[in-house]
């Protein structure tokens, strides 16, 4: 169904800046249309903002533009009790496109029940999305989408000040409170949601928001988040967290032994995450001077849950990189590469033999779908017009991920403030950022154990992008439903 659109313009400041090749970006502006879906069985009107607003300076004036997309349900009597829902991706230099038009947001992707991209591209409705329940803001931060800085190039653009953990989450909580502001937001409860480094990112934005701009959050919200103590750092935590995600890939390939594929994945999965903490970790951990017996055992053991040879893993010292994984797993069994981000996906390499596939399989079919129903949505359906291109990924390197405390920001933020909850979400087939390795992050950010109850896994049958399976986007859906109702304060004070 073809939605409805009425066209209002907003300006307010008649600013743009030029970028080199003479196109204009907008720098504080909106268009606002009219639109309807039903969701889950009921019919919802609602209203979008396609806007522009300023990243401010010390001196006031606009240092950049970040382009956002706002949804609000009509016909609200008490919007102070509405809660808001504030969306990121991650990267870094990812646009929130992909939970805007796959997850959350009233209009969906045209992709198959798997995923896998169907032609003619562009979107429908999406009948199980979280607008009945939240309003919803998804944010490009600077150089993804149409964000931009001002200048766009040249040595006057401060890449310090935008293209780094610490100066992302500073400038981005400063902007969050300006759109707040203008919206008429205060009063509402707030959640906001990140995927991937967007993970990273909400862990710091949650004491960001709280210390420098005095906004309270009720929820945070992790999607396949992406733990740079982890993720970017070697030894034996990495080098053990990815067992229990190896299991998974070859249980849905059919490429474990007969005792563990007869079972379900949920009754399998426990035990490889046991197995990782109890044994796999200790003996990496002992390095070169763990006995015969051990590193045989452990081997053997690994190679049970992940599909690999005993001798594949004591060649490479039990530690197993995915890139290997991703190549060989089915090497022997149809030489097909299996994808990194979603590993239920297949790839056709130049040669069977080797470590690491030739490319990502998942992500090369993701953006067949995604970039041309991004364009489309915004420019025809939105009425949002430029000429600037849409960056799926932007230019944001070098990064600077030095001085990383957002895991302690995200502890800090929920023991000042007894309403905020945690939810990660993560697909068990996701070779990137594992649902194993999220579950870590989540024990990993209050040792006390003294808040673990205001925390929630919640796993599914896909991979990174888990919203991209029909049967998990519903029910992924389901549980940000869930969460923010359960995470209402419904009149009960802030405190222990």
């Amino acid at each position: 169904m073809k939605a409805a659109h009425y066209l209002i313009l907003i300006s307010f400041l008649v600013v743009t800046t030029t970028s080199a090749q003479g196109r204009k970006i907008p720098v504080d502006t909106i268009i606002t249309t009219k639109s309807k879906a039903t969701i889950n069985g009921t019919l919802i009107n609602y209203t979008v903002q396609a806007g522009m607003q300023p990243v401010w300076g010390e001196k006031g004036e606009p240092i950049a533009s970040l382009q956002y997309t706002y949804y609000t349900r009509d016909n609200i009597k008490d919007s102070a009790s509405r809660p808001l829902l504030i969306s990121f991706n991650g990267g870094p230099g990812s646009a929130s496109v992909w939970m805007h038009l796959a997850y959350t947001g009233p209009r969906i992707l045209k992709i198959d029940d798997e995923g896998y991209p169907v032609q003619p591209y562009g979107v429908n409705e999406n009948p199980y999305s979280v607008l009945d329940e939240t309003d919803i803001v998804y944010v490009n931060p600077v150089n993804t989408g149409y964000s931009r800085t001002i200048p766009e190039i040249g040595e006057e653009v401060d890449r310090k000040k935008f293209f780094g953990i610490n100066a992302d989450v500073k400038y981005l909580a400063e902007w969050l409170n300006t759109f707040v502001t203008r919206n008429n937001r205060w009063r509402s409860p707030k959640y906001i949601i990140g995927e991937s480094y967007g993970g990273t990112r909400v862990m710091g934005l949650s004491l960001a928001l709280q210390n420098q701009q005095w906004m309270y959050l009720n929820g945070v919200i992790m999607v396949s988040p992406a733990d740079y103590k982890v993720l970017r750092e070697d030894g034996p935590v990495s080098g053990a967290l990815n067992l229990p995600y190896y299991t998974a890939a070859a249980w849905h390939h059919q490429a474990l032994p007969a005792a563990l594929q007869k079972n379900d994945l949920n009754d399998i999965l426990p035990e490889a995450e046991a197995y990782t903490i109890n044994s796999v970790l200790p003996a990496i951990a002992k390095g070169g001077f763990i006995s015969e017996t051990e590193r045989n055992t452990v081997a053997e053991k690994m190679a049970y849950y992940s599909g690999l040879t005993k001798n594949e893993i004591l060649d490479q010292n039990l530690v197993v990189p995915t890139s290997y994984f991703w190549k060989n797993l089915l090497k022997e069994r149809s030489g097909y590469t299996v994808g990194r981000l979603d590993s239920r996906y297949l790839g056709v390499d130049r040669q069977i033999s080797g470590d690491k596939p030739d490319y990502n399989a998942e992500l090369t079919s993701w953006l067949h779908s995604f970039t041309p129903a991004i364009n489309y949505y915004l420019q025809e359906e939105l009425n949002f017009k430029t000429d600037i291109k849409y960056n799926m990924f932007g230019p944001v390197h070098p990064w600077d991920n030095s001085d990383d405390h957002t895991r302690d920001n995200l502890r800090q933020a929920m023991a000042q403030n007894p309403y905020l909850n945690v939810l990660v979400q993560s697909g068990y087939y996701d070779g990137a950022t594992t649902y194993f390795n999220a579950k870590y992050t989540m024990w990993q950010v209050d040792p006390s154990g003294r808040m673990k109850d205001r925390f929630e896994f919640k796993g599914y049958r896909s991979g990174h992008m888990m919203y991209l399976r029909k049967e998990d986007l519903k029910n992924a859906n389901d549980d940000i439903r869930a969460f923010i109702r359960k995470t209402q304060a419904n009149g009960k004070s802030a405190k222990y």
